[in-house]
This record gives structure tokens, C-alpha cells and sequence, in this order.
């Protein structure tokens, strides 16, 4: 190959190569099921965070306004989704697994748990409003 074409693929080769080394284990302990919020300034109320073998997720409704709104959260198969809502008024929403599941809550705050048992992106929605609350990305 010509000087010029190696000049040319170089940065190429770089981009690829730190693009692969962003994919690779990190040697983290950590599991990966721990995405929540993109800052840590953020407040609970849309956040997840790794307990013990579990994801805990807060999501907070104010009227027809719902925080997170849409946010990923990556879980491994099996494990369990520890969902706190906080709301002003009663509602339901719908985990668009195999098979559905349907969370209902009333006002004020509750407590609930699921379980995805299949790999694949899992929307939990609400149809009144309808909103997107998360997408449960789980591997």
C-alpha cells in the first residue's frame, strides 16, 4: 500500500480500535443491570440503582407527567425489578412482556416487583396518560 493510503486508514484504525476497547469487559464488579439516571446530581425519583441481585427504580407521576420518562434499564434474565412509585393519583401500567404483566397502583407511594424471563426490550407503559415510562433492556 501507497504512504498516502496507510496515512489515510491510520485515524481510521484508531477509531475502531478505542471504539472496540469501549466495548470490553472493564473488569467491573459491578453488574451491569445498574443504568439509571445519565447524572448523578439527578434526584431519586428517577434513578435505578443495584441492590444486592435486584434494580431498584423509583418513578415518580405528577398529573400526567411521569419521571423517568422512557429511560433504559438494563437487567439480566430472571433478575428482579424492584419498582417504588410515587404518585398523585391512581393508575396502571403495562410491562409489555411474554407474558404481559399489568402493574396497578393507587396514589401515594407502593411498592412492586417484576421479573423478565426472556431476553429483549421490555417497554413498561402507562395508557392513561400514555407515556413510555422505561424500556427494560434485558440480556
Amino acid at each position: 500500500m501507497s504512504r498516502r493510503v496507510l496515512s489515510r486508514l491510520a485515524p481510521l484504525t484508531l477509531v475502531l480500535a478505542l471504539g472496540l476497547a469501549a466495548c470490553g469487559d472493564g473488569g467491573d464488579d459491578e453488574p451491569a443491570a445498574t443504568q439509571g439516571s445519565s447524572s448523578p446530581s439527578e434526584s431519586t425519583s428517577d434513578s435505578a440503582s443495584a441492590d444486592g441481585d435486584a434494580v431498584a427504580v423509583t418513578v415518580t407521576r405528577e398529573g400526567d407527567t411521569f419521571t423517568p420518562n422512557g429511560e433504559r434499564v438494563e437487567l439480566e434474565v430472571g433478575q428482579t425489578l424492584d419498582l417504588t412509585i410515587t404518585s398523585d393519583a391512581a393508575g396502571e401500567f403495562h410491562v409489555h412482556s411474554t407474558p404481559e404483566q399489568e402493574i396497578a397502583y393507587d396514589a401515594g407511594t407502593s411498592e412492586h416487583q417484576i421479573t423478565i424471563d426472556r431476553p429483549g426490550v421490555v417497554e413498561v407503559e402507562s395508557h392513561e396518560p400514555a407515556s413510555i415510562v422505561l424500556q427494560l433492556e434485558v440480556r
